[in-house]
């Protein structure tokens, strides 16, 4: 139950506004000739967002629950969204593609450098010559300073959702500890779950130093979607990278 809830309240109370700003980055930088698997897709609404401009999107993610969820949405508007139930970790049973993206920080999930360099592998070798791979990771100063001591309420007539942050052990890491609570009209009580979600980032070289390890080529990195060049106080960066053999 709590997976699924938690994808639901994800799909309700995240921002919809960036899935337009998404948008506008791979319009910025992909032609809708390319073929496109979206990594880590999540909802779904960033899919159906570049089917309907026109783009031939696949998307992939780990959660079953939120694949459901991009289905309904895709459905919902009768679009045709192919979706696969798979982890980045381990891209062997896909096809190639022209473009590969990754965003909303999902890299940041992984647990150590070199799972981030399998990840980085694994989409150099699926994409096709001459491919480009869009992602996003949060900063050393969203971890560090924005993140520590965050937090985030909600509540309607039957849900209520805690979200807070704490510094993580490893460095440049990030606990989101995320306490839901359900009503249950049978016992006239609320149902409590509690998950702990964890994130991590790395300095800025450390991705480019593996990105250039696995082979990517003509690295741009940016700030605000593409739109401003990284400063100190910047919280996420957004990196463009060619695969050119």
């Amino acid at each position: 139950m709590i997976y699924t809830s938690f994808a639901q309240l994800y799909d309700e109370l995240f921002d919809s506004n960036m899935y337009n700003h998404w948008l506008q980055f791979v319009k910025d930088n992909v032609d809708t000739s390319s073929n496109i698997i979206n990594i880590a897709c999540g909802n779904g609404r960033l899919d159906c967002l570049l089917i309907s401009q026109g783009y031939n999107v696949t998307g992939l993610d780990l959660s079953n629950d939120m694949l459901s969820i991009a289905s309904k949405h895709a459905n919902d508007i009768n679009l045709s969204l192919p979706l696969i139930e798979g982890n980045m970790l381990d891209l062997s049973t896909i096809d190639n593609y022209d473009v590969a993206t990754c965003f909303d920080d999902s890299l940041c999930y992984l647990k150590s450098e070199s799972e981030i360099e399998t990840a980085f592998t694994n989409v150099f070798k699926h994409l096709n010559n001459g491919g480009k791979y869009l992602f996003d990771v949060i900063t050393p100063y969203k971890t560090d300073v924005y993140y520590p001591g965050y937090m985030y309420n909600y509540h309607d007539e039957s849900r209520a959702f805690m979200w807070s942050s704490y510094i993580g052990d490893a460095p440049h890491s990030v606990e989101h500890d995320l306490a839901f609570f359900f009503y249950n009209e049978e016992i006239e009580a609320y149902d409590s779950f509690n998950e702990i979600h964890y994130e991590r980032t790395y300095d800025l070289k450390v991705y480019l130093d593996l990105l250039k390890k696995v082979g990517f080529k003509n690295i741009k990195v940016s700030a605000d979607f593409g739109k401003k060049t990284p400063d100190n106080k910047t919280d996420r960066w957004f990196f463009v990278c060619d695969k050119v053999m």
